[in-house]
């Protein structure tokens, strides 16, 4: 991992607020959904629909972590996903409220 990535990585507050980014669509696929940001052209892939409805409800939460614990993922279960949404954040698919 190149330092530059380990710096945004640690950048993503999973106590604090995110949402989607205005510039990314999301398509619901049967395995997940699909992420693309129309300003950086990235795509992205959600591979589970948890995560896709964590993505989708992150506006609705003061933090990631409440959102995690609406769909019920406590924080012994919360590490991948959390994982997960820091490399949203580092891609710009997800940004601070």
């Amino acid at each position: 991992m190149d330092t530059e990535t380990a710096t945004d990585t640690e950048t993503f507050d999973p106590g604090a607020g995110w949402r989607l980014h205005p510039q990314v669509a999301l398509r619901p696929e049967p395995f997940g959904a699909l992420l693309y940001h129309f300003g950086t052209r990235k795509l992205s892939f959600l591979k589970n629909t948890v995560i896709v409805d964590v993505v989708r409800s992150l506006g609705d939460h003061g933090s990631v972590r409440d959102a995690l614990r609406a769909h019920g993922i406590d924080e012994n279960a919360e590490r991948p996903y959390v994982r997960a949404l820091g490399t949203l954040a580092d891609s710009h698919m997800i940004v601070p409220v």
